[in-house]
């Protein structure tokens, strides 16, 4: 008997990434909700200056590794790290290293889930599904507006980054275009809250807390509905497309 196999057919080797970032991230939600905190960046601003200042290249080393396994451990705190990154290093280049780390994190998350559950999840949806050949074709119509599809889950900001993360996992999307919009997807979001923590400064001389939903105020949200949209452009024009077909 293969020990490593549960009976529903399960490689329990091939589970461990995503258990042990499943474990990591419990654990992190009770020991760092607290630890990476506006509060804590605000009551640190002068001795992390004063680090960044003496050891610029490994500050901007460390500061991305943090970054990366917050997001890849999903533990809370990234807002704060992208305050952070534009609080070290400005709007520019903070905004690279935000986005840069973030992506490397949400791709080393997105393999542990493909590894451990997704491939399984897949097989099995297609196996349990009444008419596998209809959700073949679903699953052939999100294989050419892929891209579309990733970006809109980018850039709505009403979706949460981690689900971002795990749902492309599970329906079988390829790493490379995983990797890409995710990258590009994220920078318009990414830049709002690097700028907000580039003017950290200013308001924390005045014992202010910054204002975080600032991403849903018009002149922001405008341009990002936009991007959306021309995301969405692909998957509408080929459903006129089709429809058109259809008709006699």
């Amino acid at each position: 008997m293969n020990t490593e196999t549960s009976g529903d057919g399960i490689n329990l080797r091939r589970l461990l990434p995503f258990l042990a970032i499943l474990l990591v991230a419990t654990v992190g939600f009770f020991l760092l909700r607290d630890l990476l905190s506006f509060e804590t960046l605000r009551d640190n601003r002068e001795s992390l200056i004063a680090w960044r200042d003496g050891n610029y290249a490994i500050a901007v080393m460390t500061f991305m590794a943090i970054y990366v396994v917050v997001v890849a451990f999903s533990l809370p705190g990234a807002t704060v790290m992208t305050l952070t990154g534009g609080f070290l290093f400005g709007t520019f280049p903070g905004t690279l290293f935000n986005v840069a780390s973030a992506t490397l994190g949400a791709i080393a998350i997105f393999l542990a889930a493909k590894s451990g559950l997704g491939d399984m999840l897949h097989r099995k949806m297609l196996a349990q599904s009444p008419d596998e050949s209809r959700m073949r074709r679903i699953e052939a119509g999100l294989r050419r507006n892929e891209v579309s599809y990733l970006l809109l889950m980018r850039l709505v900001p009403a979706v949460p980054f981690f689900i971002a993360n795990l749902a492309p996992a599970f329906m079988g999307v390829g790493l490379r275009n995983f990797a890409l919009t995710t990258f590009f997807g994220i920078i318009p979001g990414g830049l709002v809250y690097t700028a907000v923590g580039a003017g950290l400064g200013d308001v924390f001389s005045r014992g202010e807390t910054p204002d975080l939903g600032i991403i849903f105020e018009w002149q922001i949200l405008g341009p990002i509905l936009g991007l959306c949209l021309l995301a969405a452009l692909p998957i509408l024009l080929k459903a006129f497309s089709n429809k058109k077909e259809m008709q006699p």
